[in-house]
């Protein structure tokens, strides 16, 4: 499916090119920005995860897009509308993540492609709610959920996160589409 990208006052929202690799491996291996993931990811891994990105976008119309800045054209990070890989209680689902540079970290910029991304989903894609979900440890995240908009309806233990590990237990969080006029 062909992809559209999206437009904010700031952002460009786009599929993955090869100007984003090194970039967004460094991300990757920053201890600040994966602090709350369970472990720092590799060269392999990142650019296993781009290939994954890109071929979901291709194949359903949008997905986890580049976070591009429209000033300085530079890649801040990424922003979009996926399927979680594991299963729970609340799947199959669509949900909304981001992982920004910290360089771009307290400017609104996870806000407003994460506004934009959920205005995409319920606007354009016609999805009834979106899901997001993040370490209860991840005060951050959880912060820009509740800004665009999202209520926390839970907590779970993430299937993929080993017992013990002090990421495990995760707040989850939703907004529907009848939310979302209100909330934009």
């Amino acid at each position: 499916m062909s992809f559209t990208p999206i437009h904010t006052s700031r952002l460009i929202l786009r599929q993955w090119q090869e100007s984003d690799f090194e970039p967004y491996i460094a991300m990757n291996m920053d201890s600040e920005v994966m602090r709350y993931f369970p472990a720092l990811q590799t060269r392999e891994t990142t650019l296993a995860q781009i290939e994954r990105f890109s071929r979901f976008i291709d194949e359903n119309g949008y997905g986890f897009l580049v976070v591009e800045r429209v000033d300085t054209a530079e890649f801040i990070g990424f922003t979009g509308l996926a399927w979680p890989r594991f299963e729970s209680f609340f799947t199959p689902c669509v949900e909304i993540g981001w992982r920004l540079d910290k360089a771009y970290w307290g400017q609104g910029f996870a806000q407003e492609a994460a506004r934009a991304c959920l205005d995409h989903g319920f606007n354009k894609l016609g999805l009834n709610e979106i899901y997001s979900f993040t370490s209860i440890l991840n005060l951050p995240s959880i912060n820009v959920m509740k800004k665009i908009g999202m209520n926390e309806v839970g907590q779970f233990e993430h299937p993929s996160i080993a017992d013990g590990n002090r990421l495990k237990t995760h707040v989850l969080c939703k907004i529907e589409r009848n939310q979302w006029g209100f909330n934009s």
